[in-house]
């Protein structure tokens, strides 16, 4: 009888103690947008329905023509997801378009232009200006080249170390956001490719991120990242060098990394299969016939977590990010721990991002190799918590100094100013 007892009351202080722990709330969803989502002709509510459970909350599609974006809207509406369309229309009678769309609900912006030239900054700043003169309450999405492309496709020259193109990135970079008036600034990069099998990290990556951050901070504006989520051949840009199908670990990788680094919004490249002379997709969330395919549940995955961790990213203010192991190219090692950090050691290379976010602060430690796990040691003072995948806060003294960080995968610590 009385081991009964005790086992009742041991069970009674367990349930005490973890209905007591403190879970962040959720002040909101991050925006997450499939690049070449639904096609028209797949326009349907349980398409839209789908995307959702993919974690996907935004749409972008090229229409033929605008009663077929008006058509994606209204099911889009009933799905729970917003549309961010591009049509003819938009371009030829910008503001005839926007005053037929712009009270729909389910509308979240405009999409205008990919990749743009610096030739063609001044032309794309005339169209945002009559898209704006009509509706200024739904942002203009223009998306930027990345610093992996050959510099001469947007300045006209040629530049052959591609340590020096850094430095015309950014003028490239910066050229845009004081002559085009974007909400935000979006950028491409999809950083792993394969060669005869292996996966590598391309080399600017990390650097285009610094620099993406520092413009959008510059310009006071937020911006917005890809990961890359359909293995794809593409000569244009990686010739001998295929994107692999991701695997869990690559969207993680891709996805924790632009969060460490203040990214506000999330985009797939693609969302649906695609084929043409330029592209053979090997692997996307959804197939050119439309079904679903291991990525679309890695996806949900990802994007599930990311959302339940809404509360740590989300209007978060980027104090800095550093970098443990071998330097990527363009960033800084970790030199000094934020005071309640008395010790933080890598066996490899990881992403070291400090967050502030009201009253708390966050450390986020991305582990930056997507194919194999890092051990990561870190000593705190006895008010850190780590932040549990559940966004649930849990004292760090409950463990282990010495952890293990899967691949790609993210770990993070809050503690009040």
């Amino acid at each position: 009888m009385r081991s009964i007892l005790l086992s009742l009351l041991f069970t009674s202080a367990v349930c005490f103690n973890l209905s007591a722990q403190e879970k962040l709330q959720s002040d909101g969803e991050i925006p997450i947008l499939a690049w070449i989502g639904i096609p028209a002709d797949q326009t349907t509510v349980e398409r839209f329905r789908e995307l959702k459970n993919c974690g996907i909350n935004i749409n972008f599609t090229f229409y033929p023509n605008i009663a077929e974006v008006q058509k994606a809207l209204d099911a889009a509406k009933k799905a729970g997801v917003k549309i961010m369309p591009f049509c003819p229309e938009l371009k030829n009678e910008p503001e005839k378009t926007v005053k037929a769309l712009m009270k729909h609900p389910a509308l979240y912006g405009y999409h205008l232009r990919d990749e743009p030239l610096i030739t063609d900054f001044a032309e794309i700043a005339e169209w945002i200006k009559k898209v704006q003169s009509v509706n200024s309450k739904h942002g203009s999405y223009i998306n930027l080249y990345p610093n992996d492309d050959c510099v001469d496709t947007f300045f006209g020259k040629e530049i052959t170390n591609p340590i020096g193109q850094s430095e015309h990135y950014a003028e490239y970079v910066d050229l845009f956001l004081k002559e085009v008036p974007v909400p935000y600034l979006s950028f491409d990069h999809y950083p792993i490719t394969q060669k005869d099998g292996v996966n590598s990290l391309k080399r600017q990556w990390y650097e285009n991120l610094e620099i993406i951050a520092a413009a959008a901070k510059k310009a006071n504006i937020p911006f917005w990242a890809f990961a890359l989520s359909a293995g794809h051949t593409n000569p244009g840009s990686a010739p001998g060098n295929p994107y692999p199908t991701p695997t869990v670990a690559d969207l993680k990788l891709q996805m924790y990394s632009n969060l460490a680094y203040g990214a506000r919004g999330l985009q797939y490249f693609t969302y649906w299969g695609h084929s043409d002379k330029w592209m053979e997709h090997t692997g996307s969330p959804m197939t050119v016939d439309g079904k679903r395919t291991e990525v679309y549940d890695y996806l949900k995955l990802v994007n599930d977590e990311i959302q339940t961790l809404a509360p740590v990213f989300l209007n978060s203010k980027v104090l800095w990010v550093r970098h443990t192991g071998t330097l990527p190219l363009g960033t800084k090692a970790l030199e000094q721990l934020p005071s309640k950090i008395k010790e933080l050691k890598t066996d490899g290379g990881a992403v070291v991002s400090l967050l502030e976010k009201g009253t708390r602060q966050f450390l986020v430690v991305v582990n930056r190799e997507s194919q194999k796990p890092m051990k990561l040691t870190i000593k705190t003072d006895d008010d850190v918590k780590k932040v549990l995948k559940d966004a649930t806060l849990i004292p760090t003294s409950t463990y282990a100094e010495t952890t293990e960080v899967d691949a790609g995968d993210t770990v993070i610590f809050a503690w009040d100013k």
